[in-house]
């Protein structure tokens, strides 16, 4: 597990996923056989490394990368580093031969992420892209709708993402500054457009063309020194997206947005038959004999309670850690053979997005979306 330091790699990936497998006795594939990871914490900074594993239990760590994939005890290469180093990382271990899973996005640029992807694939290695929000129980809840045709004619999704990002000049931020930094790879357009790409893909229909607009709007923000710096990646994205069946999906995403809604992430999904308004965890679903008849006359208080004529839908699965479900479904990937369709290509195809959400804010235009791979 290479570079698991970081805010995302110890939480959702180490404690959550990881470690919680192990916790918990592995994976049962059988009534007597269970899959149980064996990691190994990588990365440069030693102390880090040894709190951490102090932190995890895990007792196995090492700052030379090239020694553990050397290692053949170790079939798994994990990649959590910042984007700009995950390439090198990669590349090495497809040269060792190992199974690639991967944070996304998966590159700084398009080239890149397949150029990764036709790697494992022209040497035969089993590869996986993370794309937790698959797993989020609000999300499994809409597939539920979805697959029961629920919605009838599909015909728009609404995003609504984000929440305050402190500046740090009073209250200390809760992210980090190369978040703001395009020179470090940051920028919330290459953060989140990857997120909806797989999103709108797997639960909507696929992404023929987008529409963005960037924005910096916070213009100086503290570093994790106390250091103002000035911050050169967009803070903010307004991006509309075409999908091959017509539908019109809208996302806006900030961290710049003082949160009045249910989440800090909220989807609706508006159909011919029923609408639903998906949080993280909770969905609220209004059918079309629920729906209210509401005339435009601006001279009255508002007659009717639009809240009052939604349902939450109850809770009729178990749901585990997002992150910890698709970790799991990769273990039996690699150890079994089961599919696992959330390869480094898809990982690729969420580059491409951000990539062209760029470049229509750039060219202040619609792009369309050609096929990869």
């Amino acid at each position: 597990m290479n570079g698991v330091t970081g805010r995302m790699g110890t939480n959702q990936h180490l404690l959550r996923s990881v470690a919680a497998i192990v916790a918990q006795g592995g994976v049962s594939v059988g009534a007597d056989e269970v899959i149980i990871p064996d990691p190994i914490l990588v990365g440069r900074n030693e102390n880090k490394l040894r709190a951490l594993g102090e932190q995890s239990g895990v007792e196995k760590w090492s700052t030379d990368l090239d020694a553990v994939l050397a290692d053949s005890d170790y079939g798994i290469y994990f990649d959590s580093q910042t984007t700009g180093r995950r390439a090198d990382g990669v590349r090495r271990a497809v040269r060792a031969g190992k199974s690639i899973y991967c944070e996304k996005p998966t590159a700084t640029d398009s080239g890149t992420a397949l150029e990764l992807y036709e790697l494992c694939r022209k040497a035969g290695l089993k590869n996986g892209v993370v794309q937790d929000k698959l797993w989020l129980p609000g999300m499994l809840k809409v597939k539920r709708l979805m697959e029961n045709g629920f919605f009838g004619e599909l015909l728009s999704i609404r995003g609504e993402f984000g929440y305050w990002v402190f500046e740090g000049h009073s209250i200390p931020a809760q992210r980090p500054s190369w978040n703001y930094r395009k020179e470090d790879d940051g920028g919330i357009i290459v953060d989140m457009l990857c997120h909806w790409r797989y999103v709108l893909d797997h639960l909507f229909g696929k992404v023929q063309s987008v529409s963005c607009l960037g924005a910096t709007h916070i213009k100086e923000r503290v570093d994790e020194q106390g250091k103002p710096y000035k911050c050169t990646a967009d803070d903010s994205a307004y991006a509309t997206f075409e999908l091959e069946n017509g539908v019109i999906a809208h996302f806006n995403s900030s961290w710049n947005v003082r949160v009045r809604r249910d989440d800090l992430l909220t989807l609706q999904i508006d159909g011919t038959k029923g609408s639903a308004v998906a949080g993280l965890r909770d969905v609220y679903t209004q059918h079309y004999g629920n729906t209210p008849k509401p005339v435009w006359n601006p001279d009255i208080q508002q007659p009717i309670d639009f809240f009052e004529g939604w349902s939450k839908m109850p809770e009729q699965e178990d749901f585990d850690n997002a992150f910890k479900v698709q970790w799991e479904l990769f273990l039996r990937h690699v150890v079994l053979d089961e599919p696992f369709p959330f390869t480094l290509l898809e990982g690729a195809k969420g580059v491409q997005l951000a990539e062209l959400g760029l470049q229509s804010w750039e060219e202040r235009r619609w792009v369309d979306v050609p096929e990869i791979g």
